[in-house]
């Protein structure tokens, strides 16, 4: 399994960019999706022969300015040059910004009282191995029938990806799966021991599903966006999402689901028991 998580997000973030994003002409001939690396060379301003070593991980430590120019010529947003560095950082032996702590487990009361307040909504609360933590009764309802909050703890990768109910819960299970292992690399992954034993469970229970993911897809999943979810009481629902991540100390995100049309909100009040228009639909 490769290690060249750096090269990868390169060139992942490289062939995502549009030749006219950047001012560049397109044309039919193009055989490369995105922009080949000599037009990214020539917008940071290094050689191509460096962009190649750096994406096929043959120099894994470039200095704060040439991170500056690539992140300036890929249109990083904030957060994906936050994870830029952090890949640059991962790359030196041993390195770990968690130092081998352990995924965090414990529910700050604040935390509790955020989540009571959210009800009815679906909200739940997930560590960096996605472990599921708190919840309100909106997220009981709508996950338990589900399987989702089977497990101890339960989590939301290996529900995905090694029990069979996910894939009919998930219409989109693809585009979940992925999110899924961005999720799990959003950090350090594999200088994580915790996180590295999860992806070798999943790699051996999910085999393919999982492992080709990891080597093709980077970090940074989307923190917003709409999930179709098949109840088996409330049928197909839309769901948008909002993820919150919390203070550094306490390694963990909140994720509030709120529905995304009125079926998916009169469904919502069904489960949940609540007045109809409690979950007011929110477009995307």
């Amino acid at each position: 399994m490769s290690d060249n998580e750096l090269g990868l997000f390169l060139r992942v973030r490289r062939e995502g960019v549009a030749p006219g994003e950047v001012g560049l002409p397109t044309g039919p001939r193009r055989r490369t999706p995105g922009l080949r690396r000599s037009e990214l060379a020539m917008l940071a301003g290094v050689s191509v022969e460096y962009v190649t070593r750096l994406e096929q991980g043959r120099d894994r430590r470039p200095s704060p300015q040439v991170l500056s120019a690539l992140a300036d010529a890929l249109r990083l947003t904030a957060n994906e040059r936050i994870h830029l560095y952090r890949l640059t950082k991962g790359a030196e032996a041993g390195f770990t910004c968690l130092a081998g702590a352990p995924p965090a487990r414990t529910v700050r009361p604040s935390v509790q009282a955020l989540l009571d307040r959210l009800e009815p909504a679906p909200a739940v609360l997930l560590n960096r191995l996605s472990d599921i933590l708190a919840w309100t009764s909106g997220y009981e309802r709508l996950a338990g029938p589900l399987g989702l909050l089977d497990g101890a703890p339960p989590n939301v990768a290996r529900f995905v990806f090694s029990d069979d109910r996910a894939r009919t819960a998930y219409p989109d299970w693809d585009l979940v799966a992925d999110q899924q292992v961005a999720a799990l690399k959003q950090g350090p992954f594999r200088a994580d021991r915790h996180v590295a034993a999860l992806a070798d469970e999943l790699t051996v229970t999910a085999g393919a599903a999982f492992g080709d993911r990891v080597e093709s897809l980077p970090g940074l999943p989307r923190s917003n966006g709409v999930e179709r979810l098949v109840h088996p009481e409330g049928g197909e629902l839309r769901l948008n999402y909002e993820t919150l991540d919390l203070a550094a100390d306490d390694d963990q995100r909140l994720v509030v689901h709120l529905p995304a049309d009125d079926a998916t909100s009169a469904a919502l009040d069904r489960l949940t028991g609540r007045r109809p228009g409690a979950l007011r639909a929110v477009s995307g």
